[in-house]
């Protein structure tokens, strides 16, 4: 008997010292899994407006991501969309590929870049792309195995395709459908391009750049409907106080800082005579957002029903501040457009636009153009000072949401760290295990200028940026430590802010300390040769 268990035993002994390579092998691979990226970026959304940082605006499902994951309190875009593309796809400054930094539909050099998706895929990733896509050459070109979305090079439509803008699904020119309304295509083909690659064992990059909240302001009546009421009885000052109550209370923003002072031209809510056009202007905006935010709950829906949710990586970002496109004159012309030119060969069905804005034209319509003002631009960055164009922290900084719980353990932190849309690079390819190629189909790259954003989130501190600096349409800025300088382009003095104490800009050091001042705008200066800038 003793010697039947010692036979046993010995063959259970050997069984399992068979087994333990095989064990080791499947854990080695787990290991090796490569995760997938989710990279969502909005379009002229405010720092605010999302529920997360402060805003009333309904985002649930970019909320969810905020407590499974990471907040970024100091986040940086280029103030502007072109120039931020530009960077975020390749990881280096816009100047750098042929951006001025103050031009919208500027074509890119590709010649001394290489794109996010180009690398990615080359490294073995399934590459998807939907939304606003500035380049000659189509996506499918530069590094995406699947594309939809318009080729933007001038005014858009929610509801309508305009001739300047033809519509592309991968490689074919499409039709719209009658019921067209941009957002939710852009979704539903996210949603598709998503679902096909989970079918698959690949990893993925899904790059979803929406066009909204961008003007003109197009919404369905249904979801402007929700937020009519609300705009109406708060008006822009009250909703400006709520988000800076809520921002201090989540530690969003320190104590210290002050709520930056009405942007001049903002008149007080309370003497404006024409509420109900004002509110409406913003519930139609709300309601852009709102369905931004629907659409990414369909994603996080998709990838959590196919098991992926542990392994997949999603960031959700804005392009630049909020804007101030569309004035404050009640009936202000429009973009161009007015009684005597309604751009009969504008839209491809021939409709004519209402021109301008007001208590008798209000916004939301397919036949309707405009942007909601400065003062609700004012209310959607509370509580930076400035907006899109502008080298303030309302034009340049961005939320930025991330979760990825396989690597984001400690839910629902926020990190005081600066990062910058030219991180993206380093960080996906960090991510996928990728390297940064030297030579790439007869180009040869540009050294990155971004770092990876990973040590961020695995909780650690990671090497920061010694100098952060643009070149937006208005102003020139650098970044150092806590410390920035701005100048306007039109020139005039520098000013000086320490964004620790005075995230809003309200206290200019300029006079006290006019030493650091030399040195930053010296940096500035050298930057400014390095990367061409104007």
């Amino acid at each position: 008997m003793h010697f039947i268990f010692r036979i046993q035993f010995c063959l259970m002994t050997l069984g399992i010292m068979l087994l333990t390579p095989v064990l080791a092998v499947a854990s080695e691979i787990a290991m090796q899994k490569r995760p997938n990226i989710i990279l969502v970026m909005a379009d002229d959304l405010g720092w605010s407006d999302i529920g997360c940082y402060g805003g009333e605006i309904k985002t649930p499902h970019i909320d969810s991501l905020a407590r499974g994951g990471l907040r970024f309190a100091q986040f940086y875009n280029n103030a502007i969309c072109g120039p931020t593309r530009a960077s975020l796809l390749t990881g280096l400054y816009c100047q750098q590929v042929g951006h001025r930094g103050d031009r919208w539909n500027e074509p890119k050099d590709f010649s001394k870049c290489v794109l996010i998706g180009e690398v990615l895929q080359r490294a073995g990733y399934r590459t998807m792309m939907v939304g606003k896509w500035q380049g000659r050459d189509l996506a499918l070109d530069r590094g995406f195995d699947r594309f939809f979305g318009p080729m933007c090079q001038a005014k858009i439509s929610y509801f309508n395709e305009v001739q300047q803008n033809p519509y592309y699904l991968n490689r074919k020119r499409i039709e719209l459908p009658k019921d067209f309304y941009l957002t939710e295509a852009l979704n539903k083909h996210a949603i598709s391009f998503l679902k096909e690659s989970l079918a698959e064992d690949q990893p993925f990059f899904l790059y979803v750049a929406h066009i909204a909240p961008h003007w003109p302001l197009h919404a369905r009546e249904a979801d402007i409907a929700a937020y009519r009421k609300q705009y109406l009885d708060t008006g822009w000052d009250q909703i400006r106080a709520l988000r800076f109550e809520r921002q201090r209370r989540d530690g969003i923003v320190p104590d210290q800082w002050k709520l930056s002072p009405r942007l001049k031209g903002v008149r007080d809510w309370e003497t404006d005579k024409q509420k109900n056009w004002q509110a409406e202007r913003m519930a139609v905006y709300a309601a852009q957002v709102a369905v931004v935010d629907r659409g990414l709950g369909q994603l996080l829906q998709a990838v959590k029903e196919a098991g992926e949710e542990e392994n997949t990586l999603v960031m959700f970002l804005s392009d630049n501040g909020a804007a101030p496109d569309g004035g404050l004159a009640p009936m202000n012309s429009g973009f161009g457009f007015s009684m005597k030119n309604r751009k009969a060969n504008w839209r491809k069905d021939g409709v004519l636009i209402r021109p301008g804005s007001g208590p008798d034209n209000l916004p939301g319509p397919h036949d309707t153009f405009a942007g909601y003002g400065l003062a609700w631009a004012n209310a959607s960055n509370t509580p930076l000072n400035g907006t899109k164009l502008s080298g303030y922290e309302g034009g340049i900084r961005t939320p930025l949401v991330v979760r990825w719980p396989a690597v984001i353990r400690k839910q629902g932190q926020i990190t005081k760290q600066a990062g910058h849309v030219i991180d993206f690079m380093a960080t996906c390819l960090d991510v996928a295990n990728a390297k940064y190629p030297t030579e790439f189909d007869n180009r040869k790259p540009l050294p990155l200028e971004g770092k990876s954003l990973l040590p961020i989130f695995r909780g650690k501190k990671r090497k920061a940026h010694q100098e952060l600096c643009w070149s937006t349409p208005w102003h020139h800025v650098i970044l150092m430590e806590q410390y920035k300088a701005i100048r306007s382009k039109k020139g005039g003095a520098w000013q000086l802010f320490d964004l620790e104490v005075d995230g809003t800009e309200t206290n200019d050091l300029a006079r006290q300390q006019p030493q650091r001042v030399k040195e930053m705008v010296d940096h500035f200066a050298v930057w400014s040769k390095r990367v061409n800038a104007n």
